[in-house]
């Protein structure tokens, strides 16, 4: 077992298993950011420039429709944020859609609700099955594998490729940036969500029901099919605009009395318990070494802050009591139950049918014809 190291210059550390440090001990996280990322990435007057042709684009291909773009939005800061700046801002007419995967907060309820209502925006909201999404999730605590929020984002993200397919919508917009989300979850934290191979091993060895109605989408897919056959575009506005998360989390509650939430993704009930409780206490992860370490990268915390943050729980004691006792509840089960699978012998991606030999040569075909960057890991 490797001895513990923690970064000199975040608060990323040997927690993650792949992590690397140079001879001054700073992580690879942080040199890949200034050595890949940080360069590539403009949010100045360039940013600007690199931006407005697409949002013209969208609107001249929007002209005489209802809309323009598909804005996914989960009530969250990111979403929120983009949402304001796609109407207020860049002057897009989105269509707000919204997926409902049985998890929502009520603070993120009245988010969405606040802001679309404010901004004179429709929403769409999509329910997934809840039977089906049930079924799958308890697959994956039964599986023991970190990763047991990917039912739930793989539905988010399907959902709204068929949704754009269907009705022949060109441009989805996203929150994703890199103002707070530069440096990603280690794969043994939280795995490629878009895996379906394993999605389907998983369920085959563990799920109780067919999966019928519950929205599946290969990475060939949404990365080739849709994108390049079909012309739907994925575009993320945040990436060449300043986005400063506390700035817009203050804009945000003056103009529409926007709730901020106690960590990124506790928007869900169930991301928040997962995040919160289940990957620091099962697997030893604390996603928020991840979080942080964006937010100092891009200036926005300060390295003794997220160590400070650190030493305390993600949320208090009595809120994860309820929701131990919601989370099983909804799921169907015993509180009993739940706690079993806290205590099976913890697995990783390596334990399961997937493709991620097919994801690592695609992630080279396309660096090669420069249909995407790659950054190092």
């Amino acid at each position: 077992m490797r001895p513990y190291q923690i970064c000199i210059n975040c608060v990323m550390d040997t927690t993650d298993s792949q992590i690397v440090f140079d001879e001054k001990g700073v992580c690879d996280h942080c040199n890949n950011f200034y050595e890949s990322t940080l360069p590539n990435w403009h949010t100045d007057e360039q940013g600007l420039n690199e931006l407005m042709p697409m949002v013209e684009r969208i609107k001249r291909d929007g002209q005489g429709k209802d809309f323009d773009c598909i804005l996914g939005m989960s009530g969250g800061i990111d979403s929120s944020y983009l949402t304001y700046l796609a109407k207020e801002k860049l002057g897009l007419r989105p269509l707000v859609f919204h997926v409902d995967g049985g998890w929502n907060s009520q603070i993120a309820v009245n988010n969405i609700e606040m802001l679309v209502d404010k901004l004179g925006l429709d929403l769409y909201t999509q329910v997934i099955d809840w039977e089906e999404m049930r079924d799958l999730q308890l697959a994956f605590f039964k599986a023991s594998v970190p990763f047991i929020d990917i039912p739930q984002d793989h539905a988010f993200f399907a959902t709204m490729y068929q949704f754009a397919e269907k009705y022949k919508i060109k441009y989805i917009l996203t929150g994703a940036n890199y103002s707070t989300e530069c440096v990603k979850n280690p794969m043994e934290w939280i795995y490629f969500g878009t895996d379906t191979r394993m999605i389907r091993d998983i369920h085959r060895q563990f799920g109780q029901r067919p999966l019928v109605k519950f929205p599946l989408s290969n990475i060939l897919r949404h990365k080739i099919y849709l994108r390049y056959l079909k012309g739907i575009r994925v575009v993320m506005p945040l990436n060449h605009m300043p986005y400063d998360k506390e700035e817009a989390m203050k804009l945000l509650e003056t103009k529409f009395g926007w709730q901020r939430y106690p960590q990124k993704h506790f928007e869900s009930r169930f991301t928040r318990f997962y995040e919160g409780y289940w990957l620091p206490t099962k697997f030893g992860y604390d996603t928020r070494r991840v979080q942080y370490s964006s937010l100092i990268l891009t200036n926005q915390m300060t390295r003794e802050a997220a160590l400070k943050a650190l030493q305390n729980p993600a949320y208090d004691a009595e809120t994860l009591h309820q929701d131990f006792e919601f989370i099983a509840t909804k799921l169907g089960i015993t509180e009993e139950e739940l706690t079993s699978y806290l205590h099976l012998p913890n697995k990783t991606y390596r334990d399961y049918k997937s493709r991620l030999n097919t994801f690592k040569w695609g992630a080279r075909a396309m660096k090669f014809l420069g249909m995407e960057r790659v950054v190092k890991r």
